[in-house]
């Protein structure tokens, strides 16, 4: 390592890594530093009898050619090396009830996807249309998502609420709870969650929606060859404890070893809480610090990874939005005891492009940190084991069983396929991933207070900045978007998008 670097980043999450290969490409010498075993955050995978799971990336949108992921990729050199499968085009996710015995498509491409819906909905093609076109408005209205760097922020936009904004569309209750059938991906909430990152979200999807073969962690892999080629360099097992604050700039960051790394600029890839935290909340002002305080974490999650007997369990190319109630599609995260889980979102693995058994499959249903509350003091990560207690693996198995019964109704005979199951809660989300609480997303964005959750990725200390995905916007796209923006502070926002542009051509 050496005594200086122009630019540390602290936490090797997607954001942290696009933002050193942008810097490393433009001839600044750059270090990463992570506290865990893997590099990768979100994009981390990890193996079960022999079968890969993924901790976040479950399917990705935006990569066929010329779409803005691809582009993003393409310039940071590894969108040629990704090993990919795309999902079905007349069905990328389905949207089911248990009380409904149909099942609704969304489909890829916005024409297919208006057609598949029509099916089920004839009297509602035009509304349908309708919603189609308000997405693409709506996307075409963030720069950075559309590889342009003039433009800038909407408040009326911004102040859309997702749920109003869909029940416009339609006065058919089914066809709204379709339309909002996914809200998973960003965890919906009726009267707080912004159009804006409905749109933003399931656009990406419906342009084109892929699975990693063999995992997201890929990405990881691709990502940090691109930065050792240009030079940069990236290091585990080292935890900062804090940034050393010298007139008005950071000077350092302190390991926990108690060693110091120096540079000219420092990028935060860890939870923006946190950062403060470690920053000296008095370096701050104080109306920014209680601001971020302030924020509320998006929910998180309880997983079940189950691994099948071989040639047991078909493949299918698709993600399930499964829902008990078709009135619920907006309120599953408001549960109880009895009541949870009140929908889920499955998804398989992908292992080759061509395959007819499933190896393994991930159930995802919401969580809140406060049901893990007796072990919020214990921390388990692989650079640091330890164990929870039997109250921890007892608590695990009781909420994977009744998962699992829920499983059973909307996939009938699934329990006999099954080889073994493995578990996650928010505190496996919080130790691994470092997100607040072991949140999914990031913060929560509401419409009716839009500003108060896009956090500058520019600080007040000097050479201090920001990004991940409590940062503008999460997801695959939305934090490589967001690295983009943050360098875009250091190299300029127009040089940048005109280079990534012109490389793409």
């Amino acid at each position: 390592m050496k005594e200086h670097y122009d630019v540390v980043i602290v936490g090797s999450g997607l954001g942290g890594l696009v933002s050193s290969i942008i810097l490393a490409k433009e001839g600044y010498s750059v270090c990463v530093l992570e506290k865990n075993n893997q590099y990768g955050g979100n994009l981390q995978t990890f193996v079960r009898d022999k079968t890969i799971f993924d901790t976040g990336i479950h399917y990705i949108g935006g990569l066929d050619k010329d779409e803005n992921l691809y582009k993003y990729f393409k310039y940071i050199g590894i969108m040629d090396h990704l090993n990919l499968k795309k999902l079905d085009e007349n069905c990328y996710d389905m949207i089911s009830f248990e009380d409904d015995r149909n099942e609704y498509p969304h489909a890829q491409g916005y024409e297919n996807f208006a057609r598949q819906l029509t099916v089920f909905f004839p009297d509602e093609k035009a509304n349908i249309e309708k919603y189609c076109e308000k997405l693409k408005t709506i996307c075409d209205a963030f720069p950075l998502y559309n590889l342009n760097w003039e433009g800038k922020y909407d408040n009326e936009i911004l102040a859309l609420n997702a749920k109003e904004t869909i029940d416009e569309f339609t006065q058919n209750e089914k066809l709204k709870a379709v339309l909002a059938g996914s809200n998973f991906l960003y965890a919906g909430i009726p009267d707080k969650s912004p159009f804006y990152v409905h749109a933003l979200s399931v656009n990406s999807y419906i342009q084109s929606s892929w699975r990693c073969i063999n995992g997201g962690s890929q990405i990881t892999k691709q990502l940090l060859k691109q930065l050792k080629k240009y030079g940069g360099e990236f290091y585990k097992y080292k935890e900062v404890t804090r940034f050393n604050v010298v007139d008005n700039k950071v000077d350092s960051v302190e390991l926990k070893d108690g060693t110091n790394v120096f540079g000219s600029m420092f990028i935060s890839n860890i939870e923006p809480k946190t950062t403060l935290k470690m920053a000296g909340e008095e370096n701050f002002r104080k109306a920014f610090v209680n601001r971020v305080q302030s924020l509320e974490g998006v929910i998180s999650a309880f997983s079940l990874y189950i691994v099948f007997k071989p040639e047991t369990f078909k493949y299918i190319n698709h993600n399930f939005y499964h829902f008990k109630k078709s009135t619920e599609v907006w309120t599953a995260h408001e549960y109880d005891e009895d009541s949870w889980p009140k929908g889920f979102m499955a998804s398989m693995n992908a292992s080759k492009k061509e395959e007819i058994w499933a190896e393994g499959m991930t159930f995802i249903t919401y969580m809140k940190y406060e049901d893990v509350t007796p072990w919020i003091d214990t921390f388990n990560t692989t650079a640091q084991e330890s164990d929870r207690g039997e109250s921890y693996d007892e608590f695990k198995s009781r909420k994977a069983a009744k998962f699992l019964d829920e499983i059973e109704i909307k996939f009938p005979g699934i329990k006999n396929c099954i080889k073994s199951i493995h578990t996650s809660t928010p505190l496996s989300y919080r130790d691994y991933i470092g997100g607040y609480n072991g949140n999914m997303y990031g913060y929560v964005k509401d419409s009716n207070n839009p500003m108060k959750t896009l956090i500058p990725a520019k600080t007040k200390l000097d050479n201090l900045y920001l990004t991940g995905q409590s940062i503008n916007m999460h997801g695959v796209l939305g934090v490589t978007i967001g690295a983009v923006s943050t360098c875009s502070e250091i190299i300029g926002k127009e040089y940048l998008v005109t280079k990534i542009n012109k490389e793409c051509e």
